[in-house]
């Protein structure tokens, strides 16, 4: 398996309408399989699990998706068809960080961040962005301590910290930060603006096992200092929502 952690996107009962629109959306788009609980999708490189959940969860942006596009033309084709029915986070600009970006939220509430870059400077076209906010906040870097000590092959590509002229951020919080899990890339930062959203189920982290001994040993290890939730489903020391599953 490519990917051994994979995000799922909790859906009210369309997971395959959210299928059908990302296909539309993003070029690079490969519907893999689907039931009636769970379409299996992969966007720009990155699978996804699309769940029919019910109404008891609604994505917001403390986790979102960052995908670098090296083709200006390729990024404004996805950014005009995320437009209609989402919600502009920041819109579509230069910025010091990226000649061309823009973060928006698609109709179904999930959160992309669109940049025009090299992907050789990432590593992997689609990332996981992780932002903490709230209570969460200053936690960034001990988040990623804690996940690059349990997972095999990680690393810390590197770490940008807040300076003293940034408040009201926090002098050496994070302002953004990219590490490995699994070889898998992820991105991190955290923000002390008044956000009114946290962590919760409708976005999580899926670790796939290919025996108990590895379901027993990322279960124990991602419970330290959070909670059991379902089967299956649990919150880590931070409110990130992971599933640990067996595979065949």
């Amino acid at each position: 398996m490519k990917h051994v952690i994979q995000p799922c996107l909790w859906f009210d009962n369309h997971a395959n309408e959210a299928a059908d629109y990302y296909s539309h959306v993003f070029q690079q788009c490969t519907v893999l399989s689907a039931s009636p609980m769970t379409v299996q999708i992969e966007i720009e490189g990155l699978p996804f699990t699309l769940l029919n959940g019910g109404p008891h969860f609604t994505p917001n942006p403390s986790i979102s998706f960052f995908i670098t596009y090296e083709s200006e033309a390729e990024l404004d084709a996805v950014w005009n068809k995320l437009l209609p029915g989402g919600e502009l986070l920041m819109p579509l600009a230069e910025y010091e960080w990226s000649k061309k970006y823009g973060w928006i939220q698609d109709r179904y509430g999930i959160s992309w961040h669109l940049s025009l870059g090299r992907i050789s400077d990432t590593g992997q076209k689609t990332v996981p962005f992780l932002l903490f906010v709230n209570e969460q906040y200053g936690l960034a870097e001990k988040a990623v301590d804690h996940y690059t000590a349990i997972f095999d092959d990680s690393f810390i590509d590197g770490i940008l910290r807040y300076s003293e002229e940034e408040r009201p951020e926090r002098a050496g919080s994070v302002k953004h930060g990219q590490f490995g899990l699994k070889n898998e890339k992820f991105m991190i930062m955290e923000s002390s603006d008044d956000h009114r959203f946290s962590m919760n189920e409708a976005i999580s982290l899926i670790v796939y096992c290919k025996t108990q001994k590895e379901v027993d040993y990322y279960w124990e290890q991602l419970t330290r200092g959070g909670r059991e939730v379902q089967c299956g489903w649990l919150k880590d020391a931070f409110g990130v929502s992971w599933q640990v599953c067996r595979c065949n």
